[in-house]
């Protein structure tokens, strides 16, 4: 199937139907995509607090049976709690330039959607996605988050500079709102 243009999909009748982004990904569109993965799913959350809640456990249940005073134990879970959700802020933006440096080498992306799916076209790469691949999507304010299904683990970002238009953006969320559930 040729990807080169966006054109995989396009036909004739449905290129009126077709959406497109250019845009440049950057290390904060990532950034911004976990963090709202983080908060608005259940994956998310496990992923984000479930070390410093169980770091927090742990040594609340270690304090206990030690013995140790009330105002040494509460200190403790204080600094414990700041510690541990620091760590796991910077596991989050470790992760988001982890994800950033494989699409970095792609350049300038352009992306064409329309019922069907998306072509993405890069400088040096370009693929093809049918909505399947994806189960479910959210929205920031700058950003479209797609959210892998059973068959795609990771995410997709898109970011809203990348339309054309105002309008650009009302009907990329159309198209996923009729192929994706939203968060």
């Amino acid at each position: 199937m040729e990807t080169r243009g966006g054109d995989a999909f396009a036909s004739g009748a449905e290129r009126g139907a077709d959406v497109e982004f250019v845009y440049r990904p950057t290390v904060g569109d990532f950034e911004e995509a976990l963090r709202a993965r983080a908060l608005q799913t259940g994956a998310g959350r496990l992923q984000a607090f479930a070390g410093p809640v169980a770091s927090v456990g742990a040594l609340a249940v270690f304090g206990v049976v030690v013995g140790l005073s009330t105002p040494v134990l509460i200190a403790a879970l204080v600094l414990c709690a700041a510690i541990v959700s620091w760590g796991a802020l910077r596991a989050l933006r470790t992760q988001a330039r982890r994800m950033f440096s494989i699409v970095e080498p792609y350049g300038q992306c352009r992306m064409v959607a329309d019922g069907r799916g998306a072509v993405s076209t890069g400088e040096r790469v370009s693929f093809t996605v049918e909505w399947a691949v994806h189960r479910e999507y959210l929205e920031t304010a700058r950003l479209f988050v797609l959210l892998g299904g059973e068959r795609s683990a990771g995410i997709a970002v898109l970011p809203k500079r990348g339309a054309q238009g105002p309008e650009d953006v009302e009907r990329l969320r159309a198209i996923l709102d009729r192929n994706l559930k939203r968060l």
